[in-house]
C-alpha cells in the first residue's frame, strides 16, 4: 500500500511520482490501460494527437522542459505553468500518473496498488485541488482502522477522544485486544519517548526501528500487532529494517503531533482518472504540452552564453530548455544526468528498492462492510473495498452486487517469486479466514500485480544518500519521492519534491518563489455516488480466471 501516503506506496518511475513507488508502471498494457494509446495525450477532450499542446499563452519566465510525468513531474510542471513559465512535460510511457496507474480487465477498472494518504499530507491535498479531484476521494471524519485476524477477531485502532495527541488514542489503545495488558500499558511510554526523539538527529538514521523499539520495553507482540502494522505500509519495510529515522518522521507526523493528522484517504475512482488524467487537462490549460512515448535519452549542458542553456536529447533530437526538473526513478537519473551534476551519483545505487504485491480479488458478493482493514498474522496487510472505483463509469456500478477487494503485500520480496495463482490461493485463502463470508462466496477473477522497484529501501543509513533537489548545472533540478523531502516514499512526498523542484528552477530563472496565492483550481470533476448494491445471488464455485500484470 502506498501513502501519501503508500505504498502508505508512494519518487517515481520514468516520471512516477508517488511515493517514489518506482517502477509501478503499466499504462495501457496490451490495450488496456486507462489514458492514452500510442503517442496520444489525454484530454479534457478524449484522445488527441501525437503531441497535444495548451493554449499557446507565451511563457514569460522562460522554457522549462519536465522529464517524467508522476506526481512529482507533475506537480513541478503544474506550478511552474502557474508561475508564467512554458512547460513541456515528457514522458516515456504512453500514460500519465507514474506510480499511480490503471487498467481495464473483463468490464473492470483495476488500480496498480492500493495507495492512499493522511490528512497531514497537506501538498498532495493541494495537488487534488489544483487538478479538480479532490472530490473524488474519500477521507475519514476520524481515524478508525478494524485490526483484524484470522477467525475474525477484530480490534479497533482509532480516535473516540477530544484529547489533543498523542493522548487521543489512548482509549483506543486501552482496549486494544490484540494484545495482553502488559504490552499495552508499555505502548504510552514508548510513544512519548518515539514523540520526543529530533527529527533532525543523524543518529536516528543508524538505528533500526525495531531496536529502538526493543530497547523501549516493546516486545514482539506489540512490535508485529501495532507498531508494524503502521510503518510496513508507509515505509514499505518492516519494523525490523526501517531506519528510526523514518519511523519515527512516520509517527510524528501522523499520529504523535495532531490528533487529525493520520485521519486516512483513498481514491473513490481510479487512479488514472484522479491523477494522470485530470493533471494533464490541468497543464494543457495552463498553456503547457504533454509528450507521451517521449524517450529521454540524455540532458546536456551547453555554454553558458547560450540563449538556452540546458539541452534534453529526447528521441534522438534536441529539446532546448532555459530550466529542466528530471524526476524520473533514482535508478534511472544518474545515466539522464551530465557529468558532474549530481556529485557521487553512484551512491544513488545505495538507496535500493522494495517491491510491493497487490491483488485483486472479485466476488460474486459482499464478503464484508469494512471499507478497509489491516490484517494481523496474515499475508493480506491490507484490504479495501475497491467496488466502487472498479465499476467507475460503466453500466454495472451499482447494480451488480459483486465486491472487489484490492489486498497489498508491503516489503514483498517473499512472495515475488511466486505465480499469479500461487499468490491469488495465498490471498483468497486468507481473506476466508479474515472475513468467514469469504468462504461460501464464489471468486470471479483475481488480478496480481508485481512493483519489484516500489520504493526505495529506506534501511539505516539512506538518509545521507537522498540529495537534495539542486545540482551543479544550474537550471537543472531533482525531483521524486526519492530525494531528501523528509517523507518516505509517499504521494506527499513526491509532490512535495516537484513543488520543491519548481521552486529552484522558477528562481534560477529569476521567477517568483512559489508563495501568495494558490492559482486558481481546476473545474472539479463529478464525485463518487452511491456505493453498488449489496445484494446478490449465491455460488459456491471457484474460478481459476487469473491474469497478471507486469511492470
Amino acid at each position: 500500500m502506498s501513502l501519501g501516503g503508500p505504498t502508505m506506496g508512494i519518487g517515481g518511475a520514468a516520471g512516477m511520482g508517488i511515493g517514489g513507488a518506482a517502477g509501478m508502471g503499466i499504462g495501457g498494457a496490451a490495450g488496456m490501460g486507462i489514458g492514452g494509446a500510442a503517442g496520444m495525450v489525454r484530454s479534457e477532450g478524449g484522445l488527441a494527437g501525437m503531441v497535444r499542446s495548451g493554449d499557446g499563452r507565451p511563457g514569460g519566465r522562460g522554457h522549462v522542459v519536465v522529464v517524467g510525468a508522476g506526481l512529482a513531474g507533475l506537480s513541478a510542471g503544474l506550478a511552474c505553468a502557474d508561475a508564467g513559465a512554458r512547460v513541456t512535460l515528457l514522458e516515456g510511457r504512453p500514460r500519465l500518473g507514474g506510480a499511480t496507474w490503471s487498467f481495464e480487465r473483463n468490464g473492470r477498472r483495476f488500480d496498480n496498488g492500493q495507495h492512499v494518504f493522511l490528512r497531514c499530507c497537506t501538498a498532495y491535498r493541494g495537488f487534488l485541488d489544483r487538478i479538480g479531484t479532490s472530490n473524488q476521494v474519500h477521507l475519514q471524519d476520524q481515524l478508525a482502522v478494524p485490526v483484524v485476524a484470522p477467525g475474525g477477531k477484530t480490534s479497533w485502532i482509532r480516535r473516540t477522544s477530544r484529547l489533543p495527541a498523542p493522548f487521543h488514542l489512548a482509549a483506543s489503545l486501552a482496549s486494544y485486544s490484540h494484545l495482553g495488558l502488559a504490552d499495552r500499558v508499555r505502548l504510552g511510554p514508548a510513544a512519548l519517548a518515539l514523540g520526543r526523539l529530533d527529527l533532525a538527529d543523524p543518529a536516528l538514521d543508524q538505528v533500526s526501528f525495531a531496536d529502538w523499539l526493543t530497547s523501549h520495553g516493546q516486545r514482539p507482540p506489540a512490535v508485529d500487532g501495532l507498531w508494524g502494522l503502521i510503518v510496513l505500509p508507509t515505509a514499505n519495510l518492516a519494523a525490523s529494517e526501517v531506519s528510526l529515522a523514518m519511523a519515527a518522521k512516520v509517527f510524528q507526523t501522523g499520529l504523535l503531533s495532531q490528533a487529525d493528522a493520520a485521519d486516512i484517504g483513498w481514491t473513490a475512482v481510479p487512479l488514472a482518472q484522479l491523477h494522470g488524467e485530470a493533471a494533464a487537462a490541468a497543464l494543457e490549460r495552463a498553456g503547457g504540452t504533454v509528450r507521451l512515448r517521449a524517450k529521454v535519452e540524455r540532458i546536456a549542458a551547453t555554454a553558458a552564453f547560450s540563449s538556452h542553456p540546458l539541452v534534453v536529447v529526447v528521441d534522438g533530437q534536441p529539446l532546448h530548455a532555459d530550466a529542466v526538473v528530471l524526476a524520473v526513478p533514482h535508478t534511472e537519473a544518474a545515466s539522464l544526468l551530465p557529468a558532474g551534476a549530481l556529485p557521487h551519483s553512484e551512491r544513488l545505487d545505495g538507496l535500493g528498492v522494495s517491491p510491493i504485491v497487490n491483488v485483486g480479488v472479485v466476488y460474486d458478493r459482499r464478503v464484508t462492510d469494512l471499507t478497509l482493514a489491516a490484517g494481523l498474522g496474515s499475508p493480506a496487510q491490507w484490504v479495501f473495498d475497491r467496488t466502487e472505483a472498479a465499476h467507475w463509469g460503466t453500466e454495472t456500478r451499482g447494480s451488480s452486487g459483486e465486491q472487489v477487494l484490492g489486498v497489498s503485500l508491503s516489503a514483498a520480496d517473499e512472495w515475488l517469486g511466486q505465480r499469479p495463482e500461487q499468490l491469488s490461493d495465498l490471498i483468497v485463502g486468507a481473506l476466508a479466514d479474515l472475513f468467514p463470508a469469504a468462504r461460501s462466496a464464489r471468486v470471479l477473477d483475481t488480478v496480481v500485480t508485481r512493483e519489484r522497484a516500489a520504493t526505495f529501501r529506506a534501511v539505516p543509513g539512506t538518509a545521507a544518500l537522498r540529495p537534495g533537489t539542486k545540482t551543479t548545472v544550474p537550471g537543472l533540478a531533482l525531483a521524486g519521492a526519492w530525494t531528501d523531502t523528509g517523507w518516505p516514499a509517499t504521494m506527499e512526498g513526491a509532490v512535495r519534491s516537484g513543488q520543491a523542484a519548481a521552486r529552484e528552477v522558477l528562481h534560477h530563472l529569476g521567477g517568483r518563489v512559489m508563495a501568495g496565492p494558490a492559482p486558481a483550481a481546476a473545474p472539479a470533476a463529478p464525485g463518487p455516488t452511491a456505493s453498488p448494491s449489496h445484494n446478490a445471488p449465491s455460488h459456491n464455485t471457484p474460478s481459476r480466471n487469473i491474469r497478471e500484470v507486469l511492470t
